[in-house]
């Protein structure tokens, strides 16, 4: 039985430039196990606290206070515990820090802990990570899922907090659903993503890329987005709405005014229920069968009206309206609203949390999808995660730059090496 002999994190840079957290967890063995933490720029209001410093470098983006928070004063709690005590661990941390956000000691912290104690611990078994993630499940919720290879959602195209254009949609998606694998899965991504490319350079638009790799050109509106990206698709050879589906991340809590829906690039002020029709033609007219945060995250008569008219025909993921956290997820259930949620580990800082709010999801029938966020590094933990926990989907971004394909690429191993893990 391994044991924690000690701790050390650093400060290294998301994809963003970014400062943002790593940590080494070290074992009697010999062996350790590093994670980096990743860090969003469209962020839930009810996500726990990413402790950043308050001084000057950086832009007062520095964590060093939260890398010193782990060397002297998280780090040597865990000493002498089996890495395999996940939950343990996570409670020691958690209680340490005693505020509902994580907000002394940092949330990137814990998590960074967290992260580290996990891929120790696959090390110190001598196991794969996704089969580590597989065996913590049961340890933490008594009962199993099936490892599955999760459907990639790719972001190949960007708008909002994501991209400095007149979007007011901050993702579009494709979901390759009528791939038999991932490695072809895969091939009709980046197919159409290439293909998403050549359409908007001819049209003498810029191709430059938002923060997950998607085009960020300048359109007409959100449903001229919509229409080149099925133009991409055809243009591949590929069948929209059989072989290719779409799915949009509104991301609506970020032009709700409290009142109204703003939609700057089509001139529109809508009410919550106007937009709701509004999102309602869209899936109507096109092949969307998954639609993330689309009512401001304190909408709630907005979500209601929202799940009540499309729930059945569209999955309805819930980002800012759950930010990964089961009380908060369990009341939403309670109300009929959304019908999946968004699976983002640093919204509640620690890999037991996580867990548990993916088994009330599927307590309950909601479907869950593990993310990445916008600032992102090489760090690939959350392809081993969606596997482990069988979730079935996962968001990474576009097939472009590495922070995002480093996730993809892991997945084409896992599935290379393990034949009796299928495409879900």
């Amino acid at each position: 039985m391994a044991k924690i002999i000690g701790t050390k994190a650093i400060q290294v840079f998301d994809s963003r430039g970014v400062p943002t957290v790593s940590c080494k967890v070290f074992l009697d063995n010999g062996s350790y196990g590093i994670a980096m933490v990743p860090s969003g720029a469209s962020t839930g209001s009810k996500e726990a606290l990413e402790l950043r410093d308050e001084a000057n470098k950086y832009h007062g983006k520095g964590v060093q206070d939260a890398v010193q928070n782990i060397n002297d004063i998280l780090g040597p709690l865990i000493i002498d515990i089996d890495p395999n005590n996940q939950e343990e661990i996570d409670k020691i941390l958690i209680s340490s820090d005693g505020t509902s956000d994580k907000s002394k000691y940092g949330a990137n912290a814990i998590l960074a802990i967290s992260l580290a104690v996990s891929h120790s611990a696959s090390i110190a078994n001598k196991i794969s990570l996704h089969d580590h993630f597989y065996n913590l499940y049961e340890n933490i919720v008594g009962e199993n899922q099936v490892q599955s290879i999760p459907m990639p959602m790719l972001n190949i195209l960007n708008g909002g907090e994501h991209a400095n254009n007149n979007i007011d949609i901050q993702e579009f998606m494709i979901i390759p659903s009528g791939a038999k694998n991932f490695n072809q899965a895969m091939q009709w991504s980046t197919e159409i993503y290439v293909n998403l490319k050549k359409i908007i350079e001819d049209s003498g638009l810029s191709s430059s890329v938002g923060d997950e790799g998607g085009f960020a050109p300048d359109l007409k509106n959100n449903e001229e987005a919509i229409k080149i990206i099925i133009d991409s698709i055809i243009k591949s050879g590929l069948e929209p709405g059989e072989d290719i589906n779409i799915a949009l991340d509104c991301a609506a809590s970020e032009f709700f005014d409290g009142n109204s829906y703003t939609l700057k690039g089509e001139n529109k002020k809508l009410s919550s229920s106007e937009f709701v029709d509004y999102l309602d033609k869209l899936v109507e007219k096109y092949p969307i069968t998954s639609i993330e945060d689309g009512m401001d995250e304190n909408d709630h008569n907005g979500w209601k009206l929202l799940t009540k008219k499309i729930g059945k025909k569209c999955q309805l993921v819930g980002d800012d309206l759950f930010v990964t956290n089961k009380d908060i997820l369990e009341g939403g259930i309670k109300e009929g609203i959304a019908n999946a949620i968004l699976i983002k580990f640093n919204q509640v800082g620690s890999i037991t949390e996580t867990i548990k709010t993916i088994e009330c999801a599927n307590k309950h029938g909601y479907k869950s999808i593990i993310s990445h966020r916008s600032g992102e590094t090489e760090d690939t933990t959350i392809a081993d995660l969606a596997i482990g926990l069988g979730v079935g989907q996962i968001k990474t971004g576009a097939p472009c730059r590495s922070d995002r394909v480093a996730k993809y690429n892991r997945l084409l191993w896992i599935e290379e090496e393990n034949s009796h893990i299928l495409l879900k």
